[in-house]
C-alpha cells in the first residue's frame, strides 16, 4: 500500500451508548456513518483493525454501475421491474459517490471514464447484442462494437464489445478515510483497534461486547465485508479469492489505452483492468471459488505470472512490469446483488453484505438505503435487496 496510515483513531476505552452502532471501518461503514451523521443521527463506528485496512485496501476500485449479472440475465432471475431498478440505483449510486467526493474535495483520485466489456469468445457476441438492446431500451448510455470497431480502438482483437458510460476509478483507501473524517466532523464517533466479540440482541436494543466494555445501541449495522458472514446464523453466500497486479509507472504521455477506460470481459472468471493517476496499470482476475488464506496466498506467484501473460496478450505495446501483486477475498451472491436489510432472527440488526465485483458502488447504494431504513423513512426499493427475496439459480 502506498498510503500508509492516513488517520489513526483511538480504541474504545469504556462502555458507551449510541443510536446506531456500525461494525466495520471500510468503505461501507464510512459511507453509512457519513450519511447517518449528516441526518443528525448519533452514530458510533467500531473496527478491530485500523480504518480501511481489510477488504477495502485490497479493492482494485473499478467503480461501475454494471452488476455481476447482466441486465438481461437479472431480468430473467428477478423480473423486469426489480432488475431495471437495481441497475438504475447502481448508476445513481455511482453518480452520488462522485458528486459527494468532489463536493468534499476528497484527495481520492476520483476520475470518470468510460467502461468496455469485451467478448471473450465468438459465442458471447449474441449475449452482448442482447444486453445492448435491453440497455438501450431503458435509456442507459451504451454502444455496441463489432470486431472492426474494437480493432480501431485497441490493438488486440475481440469479437465484440459493449462501450458504456460512466465508470469511475479511485483510491479506495483514501476515499474511505475522506468520508470517515468528514463523518467525524458531522458528529460520528470512530474507534479502531476495537473488536466486537459478541452481539447481544435484546427486545429494545443491541449490546456490542468489546474488551473495553459494552456499546449499547438502539440499532446495529454489520458492514465488515466477508467477515459479516460470521454474524449470520445460516449459509447465504459464497466466498471467493481474487488476484491482482499493479505495474510500475509508465513514462510515455497520453492515454495508456483507449480513453483510459476501465475494462472487463465475458470470461468466467473474468479479467479486468484500469489505470491510475500516477500512470500505473491495475490488472486482475483469475478468481478461485474458495476462501482459505494459506491456500490463496500460495497461488499468488502462479496467478501473477498468469495475469502478466494475459495483459501482454491484450496490450502487447504497453510496457508492463509488475511492481507488486496481492490477493483478496470477496463475497458472491446467487443473483449478483447485495443483501441489505434485516434478518428476523437478529432483532434491531441490519446488514450491508455481499458485494461481488461491484463493491464500492454497492457500498454507496447500501449506505443510502440503510440511512432511510434506520431513520424510519420508507424506501420502496428495499425489497430488491432484502434477505427474503428469491435469488434465482446459483450464481457463477
Amino acid at each position: 500500500m502506498k498510503n500508509g496510515y492516513l488517520q489513526a483513531y483511538s480504541a474504545l476505552a469504556e462502555s458507551a451508548r449510541t443510536e446506531v452502532a456500525i461494525i466495520g471501518g471500510g468503505i461501507s461503514g464510512a459511507l453509512l456513518a457519513w450519511h447517518l451523521a449528516g441526518r443528525g443521527i448519533d452514530v458510533m463506528l467500531l473496527d478491530r483493525r485500523h480504518i480501511g485496512m481489510a477488504s477495502t485496501s485490497a479493492s482494485t476500485a473499478l467503480l461501475q454501475y454494471d452488476i455481476d449479472r447482466t441486465l438481461s440475465e437479472l431480468i430473467e432471475l428477478i423480473g423486469e421491474r426489480a432488475a431495471v431498478r437495481a441497475y438504475q440505483m447502481s448508476l445513481a449510486a455511482l453518480d452520488d459517490l462522485e458528486r459527494n467526493a468532489k463536493q468534499l474535495s476528497l484527495d481520492a483520485e476520483i476520475k470518470k471514464v468510460p467502461s468496455v466489456r469485451f467478448a471473450a469468445l465468438k459465442k458471447d457476441v449474441g449475449d452482448l447484442e442482447k444486453e445492448y438492446t435491453v440497455r438501450k431500451k431503458y435509456g442507459f448510455d451504451v454502444e455496441f462494437w463489432d470486431n472492426t470497431d474494437v480493432a480501431k480502438r485497441f490493438l488486440h482483437q475481440a469479437p465484440a464489445a459493449l462501450y458504456t458510460q460512466p465508470s469511475l476509478t479511485a483510491d479506495p483507501y483514501r476515499l474511505t478515510h475522506g468520508f470517515m473524517a468528514d463523518a467525524v466532523k458531522r458528529g460520528a464517533r470512530v474507534y479502531d483497534k476495537t473488536e466486537v466479540k459478541r452481539v447481544e440482541h435484546l427486545s429494545r436494543s443491541v449490546k456490542l461486547h468489546t474488551p473495553a466494555g459494552i456499546v449499547t445501541a438502539k440499532k446495529a449495522v454489520i458492514a465488515c465485508g466477508y467477515e459479516s458472514v460470521n454474524f449470520i446464523p445460516f449459509k447465504l453466500v459464497s466466498l471467493s479469492s481474487s488476484f491482482a497486479i499493479v505495474g510500475e509507472p509508465i513514462a510515455a504521455q497520453g492515454d495508456i489505452w483507449y480513453e483510459d477506460c476501465t475494462f472487463w470481459n465475458t470470461a468466467d472468471p473474468y479479467i479486468y483492468g484500469r489505470t491510475t493517476s500516477d500512470r500505473r496499470v491495475v490488472f486482475g482476475g483469475g478468481d478461485e471459488p474458495f476462501f482459505n488464506p494459506r491456500r490463496r496466498d500460495a497461488l499468488l506467484q502462479k496467478k501473477t505470472a498468469m495475469l502478466e501473460r494475459k495483459f501482454t496478450q491484450m496490450f502487447p505495446d504497453v510496457p508492463f512490469r509488475t511492481d507488486y501483486s496481492w490477493a483478496g477475498t470477496f463475497i458472491e451472491t446467487p443473483d449478483g446483488l447485495p443483501f441489505i436489510g434485516t434478518i428476523k432472527q437478529l432483532p434491531h440488526t441490519y446488514f450491508a453484505l455481499g458485494y461481488g465485483g461491484n463493491g464500492i458502488t454497492f457500498s454507496e447504494l447500501a449506505a443510502r438505503l440503510l440511512a432511510d431504513l434506520l431513520t424510519g423513512k420508507t424506501n420502496k426499493d428495499a425489497d430488491i435487496f432484502s434477505f427474503d427475496r428469491k435469488t434465482g439459480r446459483k450464481g457463477r
